[in-house]
Order: C-alpha cells, then sequence, then structure tokens
C-alpha cells in the first residue's frame, strides 16, 4: 500500500512544540527514541523494538507525535488479527487502529485527537474502512483516576476526531460490557460490496439466519 506522508506542527501554550507525522517509513521511525512514558503494552525499549517489526508489514501505517527526536505518542494502523472476527471477511480494505498510545509525561497536550486526524489527512484513507475495537479492560483507569464511563466518553471523542462513529455488533467480547464498542470510519470510495461484508461479519448471528 503506497502512501504519502503528512505533517502536522501544533504549537501549545506552554512553548512547547510537537510534530505528528504519518505513515512514516521503518526507517524514520527506527531513528527515533522512546519516551519512558511510553509503558502501556510493554516497557519503551521493547515496545519500540516490536513496532519496528510492524512497521515492515506492507499495509502498516504508523503516525506519530513528537519532540524533537523523542515518540511521546504513535498510532498504529493495520490488517485485523487473525484470531478476530474482523479478519474473517478477508476485505483488504479493512484496518483496524491497532494500537494509540500517549506518554504517560505528555497526556493533556491532544496528541491522541491530531494523531488520528493526520492519520486521516491521506486521502488513500476514502479507500478503506477503519475500525477500532475498544475494551474497558484494556483502559488506563488507575493512570487517568477517570471512571469506566467518563475513560468511555473520553475515547469517544478521541475516535471521533478521526471521524470515527459508533457501530452496533453482536461481537461476544464487545457484547460483554456495556462500556465496550465497536467504532469505525468508512471512506467515501469504500465499495457498497464491501460495505455488505463488514455488515455481515459485524452480525454474524442475523446472517446465518
Amino acid at each position: 500500500m503506497k502512501h504519502l506522508k503528512t505533517y502536522h506542527s501544533m504549537e501549545l501554550a506552554n512553548g512547547k512544540t510537537f510534530i505528528v507525522e504519518g505513515p512514516i517509513t521503518k526507517e524514520a521511525f527506527e531513528s527515533y527514541q522512546f519516551d519512558t512514558g511510553l509503558v502501556a503494552f510493554r516497557p519503551p525499549v521493547q515496545q519500540h523494538k516490536a513496532l519496528i517489526k510492524v512497521a515492515e508489514l506492507e499495509e502498516s501505517r504508523i503516525i506519530i507525535a513528537r519532540e524533537e527526536n523523542t515518540i511521546v505518542g504513535y498510532a498504529i494502523f493495520l490488517y485485523p488479527d487473525q484470531l478476530e472476527r474482523w479478519s474473517e471477511v478477508n476485505l483488504e480494505n479493512l484496518l483496524e487502529l491497532g494500537a494509540i498510545e500517549i506518554s504517560a509525561n505528555f497526556r493533556g497536550y491532544k496528541l491522541a485527537k491530531n494523531l488520528l486526524k493526520v492519520a486521516m489527512m491521506d486521502d488513500a484513507m476514502e479507500d478503506y474502512i477503519i475500525i477500532t475495537t475498544e475494551y474497558y479492560w484494556h483502559w488506563d483507569l488507575r493512570g487517568t483516576g477517570l471512571s469506566i464511563w467518563e475513560y468511555r466518553d473520553v475515547m469517544a471523542k478521541v475516535m471521533k476526531s478521526g471521524g470515527l462513529e459508533w457501530y452496533a455488533t453482536d461481537d461476544p467480547e464487545i457484547c460483554s460490557h456495556p462500556a465496550n464498542c465497536l467504532m469505525a470510519r468508512i471512506g467515501n470510495r469504500v465499495s457498497p460490496d464491501a460495505v455488505h461484508e463488514f455488515n455481515r461479519v459485524r452480525f454474524k448471528h442475523k446472517y446465518m439466519l
């Protein structure tokens, strides 16, 4: 999947300047260091190495927020995991927001919203269905001090900044708790057949009747 790089700089009230850019190449991603507050999935050095491998995937798109040469936030788009129901339709134009993380040292700067805004600046995204699955047990409730429902509202606002909207589904994991949700953005050039396949996998039981 070929794409162009998009840049967006943001001047903040306290004098800090962040660059939000992407999709970036593996080489560019590898050249930056990871901030010490990026610990949501694994220690920063290990996570950096893991994402370098992800960057090798043909479909992967990585958007970063950096302060000079230090990555302080990132978002990754790639094909759904083969163990997830969303891979069953085998749509080449369905991508999942596999991860979005902001360093604990840089929260409050609206970096997550800007990561998604920059991601959607690329006109190629109009050819894709973008999904994200949100599960409350993945949320940093302790670190933020937010309740499940407060965190859910924050996540919804972040996702909506990238054009993602709520979509109903009968997926068992999502239905296991009312705070969990599926959100998606359907590009304006996505074919009706692809939308039909997406709907079919959203409601597997309905289509089995």
